[in-house]
């Protein structure tokens, strides 16, 4: 039964994905997407459950989307926190119709609006629902699902399971149907793609039959061990040197207590190896803070490797006590202030440097994909978590253009063309799409 729909997605990049390919599956029984959610018939959430306050996002947003939804539609709560805490969930949110993790059966979401043609007994595999059509030059793509790692702070294996991989095959179907200029490879632990199922390593032919299909290719989520020679050349060889490295910290006694890999000492070598071998390379990190027996020490550390790193991007999270992980059980917890003036203190620092390295970019000259009217991105530059080039508005959208760098604010440029505009994503549509599927 046709009807509308709207999707509501909180949280990270491969929550994105999860969504579009919800959208996939809902246009493919004929459903279409509302202009809003007070339009909807159907409104669905997909949630966050990573740290406290993206929980709490996730409730606020739940209550202020039933508070417009119109009589008779109906409210969805999916995504990570319904996977986490459904029970508890629907039992405190009786304005919710279903709480249902994506592996719940997608035909008892919704009456009467149906969300997958009857008798069909599906049941939601993220890895493999049918997906529209890009709306944009660029997309997410979604390469495994679940994580094998026992980072101490993290609960995520215990409701998204092990590392579940995709075929290569599914993967580049996907890609070659989005018709983008740029795709983003995102995982829990990307490096590892290919590891559950007896391919370790295929991260590196997938990158590069990727390649063969659209002009960018970028990764986002390497976990530090994994950044080896051969990763690097890699990442190197598309032409795209954007590293987004999984830190977290650099102490090494603390990073022990995190149940990870390395130091800072060890970052910055491989930094500085892939700098001297590339020396536009842009590097993106996020580092918790506060860590349960973090010290004054600690958070010097990570300070002075900042100063030395000069990392374009970076983010700092407060640490979150995830009940059933490990660090749940350890002592040294900090205080709430202390964490918080720390992350301040971190963040002025970081502040400062990505400004400098931005407006060192003055006057060079770089190549970028338009994104949307008098907006693109260089390689430095990952879509909705880094910085913008401004652009003059009549570039065509999708599009590769040389530009010149004419001014800086902040994370953001200014820059003008130098050369012609070149359409690099001729089949991306901004207007409606039909879903695809692919095996």
């Amino acid at each position: 039964m046709a009807g509308s729909y709207w999707i509501e997605t909180l949280g990270c990049p491969k929550n994105q994905v999860d969504s579009d390919k919800l959208s996939g599956v809902l246009e493919a029984d004929g459903l279409s997407a509302a202009d809003g959610p007070a339009d909807a018939d159907l409104v669905v959430i997909n949630t966050c459950a990573f740290i406290d306050a993206a929980r709490q996002e996730s409730i606020d947003t739940i209550l202020a989307l039933t508070d417009v939804r119109r009589p008779g539609a109906r409210i969805v709560v999916t995504g990570c926190l319904a996977e986490r805490s459904g029970p508890e969930l629907a039992d405190a949110l009786p304005e919710v119709d279903l709480v249902a993790g994506f592996g719940e059966r997608t035909d008892e979401w919704s009456a009467p609006v149906a969300l997958v043609p009857k008798p069909a007994p599906l049941r939601m595999d993220l890895l493999n629902l049918p997906r529209p059509a890009a709306r944009a030059p660029w997309a997410y793509v979604k390469v495994a699902e679940g994580c094998d790692r026992a980072c101490g702070f993290c609960a995520i294996p215990s409701f998204r399971g092990r590392q579940r991989s995709r075929t290569l095959e599914s993967i580049l179907a996907e890609v070659d149907s989005l018709g983008v200029a740029e795709i983003v490879l995102v995982a829990q632990d990307l490096a590892s793609y290919g590891r559950d199922i007896g391919q370790a390593g295929a991260i590196h032919e997938l990158v590069a039959e990727a390649a063969q299909l659209v002009p960018r290719v970028r990764l986002l989520y390497l976990y530090p061990s994994e950044l080896n020679q051969r990763l690097v050349d890699t990442v190197c060889s598309t032409g795209l040197p954007y590293f987004d490295l999984s830190l977290q910290h650099v102490s090494r006694p603390l990073l022990r207590r995190m149940r990870r890999w390395g130091d800072g000492r060890r970052f910055l070598d491989r930094i500085s190896a892939i700098r001297a071998r590339q020396p536009d390379a842009a590097f993106r990190s996020s580092f918790i803070v506060g860590y349960p027996g973090e010290t004054e020490e600690d958070h010097d550390q990570l300070l002075t490797f900042l100063e030395e790193a000069q990392l374009d991007w970076a983010g700092f999270f407060p640490y979150s006590r995830e009940e059933g992980t490990y660090s749940d059980r350890l002592d040294g917890h900090v205080e709430p202030a202390l964490v918080a003036e720390r992350i301040s203190e971190l963040t002025d620092l970081q502040d400062r440097i990505t400004t400098t390295r931005r407006a060192a970019l003055i006057a060079t000259e770089t190549e970028v994909l338009v994104d949307a009217p008098g907006t693109g991105r260089s390689h430095r530059e990952a879509p909705e978590i880094d910085g913008v080039i401004e652009l003059p508005d009549d570039l065509p959208v999708g599009s590769m253009v040389p530009v010149r760098i004419v001014d800086a604010n902040g994370p953001d440029l200014e820059a003008v063309p130098v050369g012609e505009a070149r359409p690099v994503a001729p089949r991306w549509d901004s207007g409606p799409v039909e879903a695809t599927a692919w095996a």
